[in-house]
C-alpha cells in the first residue's frame, strides 16, 4: 500500500528494548483538502533511518504495510491494535528511500515441467 501526503511530525528514534527500535511519523494526507487526515506510521529496525533525509512539510510517497495485533489484557479482555509499518519513502526529488522488501523467490529462474503443454488445455473455464 501507498499512501502521498506532507510530513507533518519526525519523532526521534526509540529503542523499546536492547533488540528493538522504533521511529514514528505523523502525514497530512489531504484526499478532500478541506478534511486533512493525520496518520501516525511507524519504521522499525533498520528502517529507522529511512527519515534521515526528510523533515517536516516535505512531500513524500510513503510504502506500508498495515499491522494488527490481538492481546488479552490481564482482566481478559480482548484488545486489537493497528499499525502502519512504512517499509520506503519517497520525496518529491526520489530522495533517499529504503529498497523495497525482497520478493525473488527463485520462481523466474524455473522452468514448466514436461508434462505441462499448451496444446492440451481442456479445462472447462
Amino acid at each position: 500500500m501507498n499512501v502521498k501526503g506532507k510530513i507533518l511530525e519526525i519523532s526521534d528514534t526509540q529503542q523499546v528494548s536492547n533488540s528493538f527500535k522504533k521511529r514514528e511519523f505523523v502525514l497530512e494526507y489531504a484526499e478532500n483538502p478541506q478534511y486533512p487526515e493525520y496518520l501516525k506510521f511507524e519504521l522499525i529496525q533498520d528502517k529507522c533511518s529511512v527519515l534521515d533525509s526528510y523533515k517536516a512539510n516535505d512531500e513524500v510517497d510513503v510504502y506500508f504495510n498495515l499491522k494488527g495485533r490481538k492481546w488479552t489484557d490481564p482482566k481478559g479482555e480482548v484488545k486489537y491494535f493497528n499499525s502502519l509499518q512504512a517499509w520506503k519513502i519517497e520525496g518529491a526529488g526520489n530522495a533517499q528511500s529504503a529498497p523495497p522488501p525482497s520478493t525473488d523467490n527463485g520462481m523466474d529462474q524455473m522452468e514448466e515441467p514436461g508434462w505441462v503443454s499448451e496444446g492440451d488445455d481442456d479445462l472447462p473455464f
